[in-house]
């Protein structure tokens, strides 16, 4: 391994790409968000069909997916600020690492039902 890199590919180095993956993704959602939003001006039958089938269980999956990726981008971030501006903070990049990884299931867990509760009931019935 290289001297004097920080992560030499462990949790740092996931972390890491982790940190980009989601941001790639995060951008493209508005990408595809801004377009569907722009239909509305060209055609707004075409705007209501594509809004239609984001009501199915399967877009809702996704909409889990995006929740995911928006939180654990935010919170890592808050973590690479940290390992950045605080002076400990290459020290204890690890331990903040599995915190946010704690922090960010915790969260998820409680996003469960308000983002796939409609798509339980749509599959499942009441």
């Amino acid at each position: 391994m290289p001297a004097g890199t920080l992560y030499r590919g462990r949790e740092g180095m996931w972390s890491w790409v982790a940190h980009r993956v989601t941001g790639v993704l995060i951008f493209f959602f508005l990408f595809v968000h801004v377009l569907d939003t722009a239909l509305v001006r060209v055609s707004p039958e075409a705007y209501d069909t594509v809004v239609a089938t984001y009501k199915t269980p399967i877009v809702a999956l996704l909409e889990y997916g995006l929740v995911a990726a928006i939180l654990f981008h935010a919170l890592n971030g808050l973590r690479v600020i940290a390992v950045d501006f605080w002076i400990k903070g290459a020290r204890y990049q690890k331990q903040m690492l599995w915190t946010v990884v704690a922090l960010w299931v915790v969260l998820m867990l409680g996003a469960i039902y308000p983002v796939l509760g409609h798509a339980a009931r749509e599959l499942f019935g009441s």
